[in-house]
């Protein structure tokens, strides 16, 4: 199994204030996504994520985050499997500083 792409939290910061135009997807439970998310991030809880395939391009970078990076981690190795281009944030946003909306 190959390694997952990794991004901190800080560094997720740096580039979203730099204004580049990532696809972010959270992949939390509705409950928890009330309490705040990154703002552009698309929702979609971890257990829809096989059913949503035709939303993700293979061409595209996908960040992926949850509370503590755990289940995100698991979605990013199931999508690699399936040939797409992922990166993890690291800590999720238990460690996230920035705005949330």
């Amino acid at each position: 199994m190959e390694a997952i792409q990794t991004i901190t939290p800080e560094e997720l910061q740096k580039k979203l204030a730099a204004g580049e135009k990532l696809e972010l997807v959270d992949v939390r439970e509705d409950e928890e996504v009330a309490m705040g998310m990154i703002s552009g991030a698309k929702h979609i809880r971890m257990g829809e994520i096989p059913a949503n395939l035709d939303y993700f391009d293979k061409d595209k970078e996908y960040i992926f985050i949850c509370r503590s990076s755990a289940r995100s981690g698991n979605v990013c190795y199931y999508l690699q499997d399936q040939g797409y281009k992922v990166r993890n944030m690291i800590g999720g946003m238990m460690n996230w500083t920035g705005e949330t909306k």
